[in-house]
């Protein structure tokens, strides 16, 4: 099972589910957890390979790395925590995540927050996975995904968020990097459907100014989506948690409580 940690406030409170976003662990969440412990009970996971789910790695390594199966992982840790019923709160690529417990037990989820929500690739985004796709068996993967970090979040206010993603990158194998850019494989087919095909949860969209690769594709969806909101936070790049963590946590507990 992955590793996880709670913060129960009362057992008459909501449960909140933080899904951290590929290379990174539940730690990006730690400017979140004082504000939000005060309203909900928490519940912060590691993915598989990723943070203090390493240990586990071994039996992971004989499943199959598919999206699917990586949500049926955060899905066992609600059943044997006994959570019938979840607010999700995700970053970068776990809003794919967040979106595939969707399709799987949709009743499991009250609403989502989806930062810097990944919901269809552009050109640009497209030719920088093929070039990595193309280099990933021959050059360090550090290498790859320094380069990621700094092309999706390139300006000096986004360095801190840089920074932290790119440490927790560090403690990944290299094989297990691998694995999860093997994923990519899924992502356009995945992001078309999700895109078609809407859920009947709310869910908030919170974006920044800056997020220059993933912005457009989450305005335009928002048009379509009838459940789906969009607040953009000013002078923020992609990882709105950290860039702008005060406004986030604010416009984001506002949503939740509402639902």
């Amino acid at each position: 099972m992955l590793f996880y940690k709670e913060y129960v406030l009362s057992p008459q409170k909501d449960w909140v589910v933080f899904i951290h976003g590929a290379g990174g662990s539940s730690s990006i969440w730690y400017k979140q957890l004082r504000e939000f412990k005060k309203h909900f009970n928490l519940l912060l996971v590691d993915l598989r390979g990723h943070g203090k789910s390493k240990s586990f790695l071994q039996e992971y390594m004989q499943n199959k790395y598919t999206f699917k199966a990586i949500a049926q992982d955060v899905i066992e840790v609600l059943d044997h925590v006994g959570i019938q019923q979840a607010h999700f709160v995700s970053i970068s690529l776990g809003s794919i995540i967040v979106r595939t417990i969707g399709e799987i037990q949709p009743h499991r989820i009250k609403s989502m927050i989806l930062g810097g929500a990944i919901i269809r690739l552009n050109i640009r985004s497209n030719i920088l996975m093929r070039l990595g796709n193309w280099v990933k068996q021959f050059v360090p993967y550090m290498w790859i995904y320094k380069f990621f970090a700094w092309v999706i979040m390139p300006r000096k206010r986004h360095k801190k968020s840089r920074l932290m993603f790119i440490n927790e990158a560090k403690k990944l194998y290299q094989k297990e990097f691998l694995r999860w850019y093997h994923l990519t494989s899924e992502v356009n087919p995945l992001l078309r459907y999700f895109n078609e095909k809407e859920l009947p949860i709310p869910a908030l969209y919170i974006m920044g100014d800056e997020d220059y690769m993933f912005l457009p594709q989450v305005k335009h969806l928002v048009k379509k989506h009838k459940y789906a909101q969009l607040i953009i936070l000013p002078d923020c790049g992609h990882v709105v948690n950290i860039d702008q963590a005060e406004l986030f946590n604010q416009k984001a507990i506002e949503f939740l409580q509402q639902h």
